[in-house]
C-alpha cells in the first residue's frame, strides 16, 4: 500500500494540485518583490513570483494558523500550571529533502514571508551543514565519501542545539559551514536568540535513527519540530537537476581558486560530467534511497515538484 498515492483511501494525507492549493491563499498579501525572489532562490531554481503566489502564500497562511494554535496552547498550559514565568519556546519548522531539490530556496522564501506577517515575528534560519563533522575528522574516519549521510554529522551537537532552542535558552550557537571550502569554519557561529520561529533545513532532519531496545528515551531531531516539510520529486528529475547544477557551478563558483572543487573547473566538459555522474551515483543517490526518501512519510506537508522544478502537488497530513 502506498500511503502517498492520492487514490489510496487509507492515506494519512490530503492531496491538492498546485492550482487547488493556490486557492487557500485567501487574502494573504504578497510581500516579496521579483528582485527579492531572484536574491533568495538557489542556482538553477526557477522559483518566481508566480510560484510564490501559487504555493508559498497558502503555505505561509497555513503555518500562521499552526503558530497561532501553538501560542494558544502555550497560554492554556500557563494557566494549567499556574506558572506565568514559563517562557514560550520557538516554533520550529523542519525542511527535508534530497540535494538539488530546492530545500534552500524554500527555506529562504518562507523565512522572508513569515517575517513579514503583520505581527512581525522574529524568524531565524539554520541549516544542518554547520553540524557536519570537520573534514579532518571525516578523512580520519574514512567518511569523506559519506558526507551528508547521517553518520557524517555531529549528532550530539545537533541535539544540544535543538534542545537549547526548545528550552528557550538565550544565544544558542550554531556552527557555520563554508560551501567555498567545503568545511565547517572553525570558531565561527550563528547566534540564535529566542526567535518566534526557527526554520531548520537539512537533507536528513527527519531521520529517526535506531530505536533503543531498553526503552530509554533517545531523542530524534524531528522530536523538536512543530511542523515538518519534505521537498519531493522523481529520482530521475533530481538526478538531472544535480548534474545541471554541478555543471553550472563548474562555470561559476568552482572557478574560484579557493574553492574545494576548483580542480573540476579545469577539466573538460565531458570529464567534469563524468565526475558529477559518479558523485551522484556513489554518494547522493545512495543517500537519497537509504536515508532521505524513507523519511518522506514522516512529514506534515510534502511539496512534490515536476520536471520544470515547480511544485505540482501538495500533500497535507490530516488532523
Amino acid at each position: 500500500m502506498d500511503q502517498l498515492a492520492p487514490t489510496e483511501k487509507y492515506s494519512p494525507y490530503r492531496f491538492f494540485s498546485a492550482e487547488q492549493w493556490s486557492q487557500f491563499r485567501a487574502d494573504t498579501p504578497l510581500t516579496l518583490s521579483e528582485d527579492e525572489i531572484n536574491r533568495l532562490r538557489s542556482l538553477n531554481d526557477p522559483v518566481d513570483l508566480q510560484e510564490v503566489k501559487r504555493i508559498y502564500l497558502s503555505l505561509s497562511r497555513l503555518l500562521s494558523a499552526h503558530v497561532e494554535a501553538s501560542q494558544l496552547l502555550f497560554r492554556q498550559r500557563q494557566a494549567f500550571f499556574n506558572a506565568q514565568d514559563i517562557v514560550k519556546t520557538p516554533f520550529i519548522i523542519g525542511i527535508a529533502g534530497s540535494v538539488a531539490v530546492g530545500k534552500s530556496t524554500t527555506a529562504r522564501v518562507l523565512k522572508e514571508l513569515l517575517a513579514r506577517w503583520p505581527s512581525s515575528p522574529k524568524v531565524d534560519l539554520v541549516t544542518t551543514d554547520g553540524f557536519l563533522l570537520p573534514n579532518e575528522i571525516l578523512r580520519r574516519d574514512n567518511l569523506m565519501e559519506r558526507k551528508g549521510f547521517p553518520d557524517s554529522y555531529d549528532v550530539g551537537a545537533l541535539l544540544r542545539f535543538l534542545s537549547g532552542i526548545k528550552s528557550a535558552q538565550r544565544n544558542v550557537r550554531a556552527p557555520v559551514y563554508s560551501h567555498l571550502t567545503y568545511d565547517v569554519i572553525p570558531g565561527e557561529f550563528q547566534i540564535i536568540d529566542r526567535p518566534d520561529i526557527l526554520i531548520f533545513e537539512g537533507i536528513n532532519v527527519l531521520q529517526p535513527g535506531k530505536l533503543p531496545k531498553d526503552g530509554k528515551i533517545v531523542p530524534f531531531l524531528s522530536d523538536f519540530f512543530d511542523f515538518a516539510i519534505y521537498i519531493d520529486a522523481e529520482e530521475e528529475l533530481i538526478h538531472q537537476w544535480y548534474i545541471a547544477r554541478f555543471m553550472r557551478l563548474r562555470e561559476t563558483a568552482f572557478r574560484n581558486p579557493d574553492s574545494f572543487f576548483h580542480r573540476y573547473s579545469q577539466l573538460s566538459q565531458g570529464a567534469a560530467r563524468a565526475i558529477a555522474e559518479g558523485l551522484w551515483a556513489n554518494i547522493n543517490l545512495k543517500n537519497l534511497r537509504e536515508n532521505i526518501l524513507p523519511t518522506r512519510a514522516r512529514a506534515d506537508l510534502i511539496l512534490r515538484k515536476g520536471a520544470n522544478h515547480l511544485v505540482e502537488e501538495v500533500a497535507l497530513r490530516k488532523l
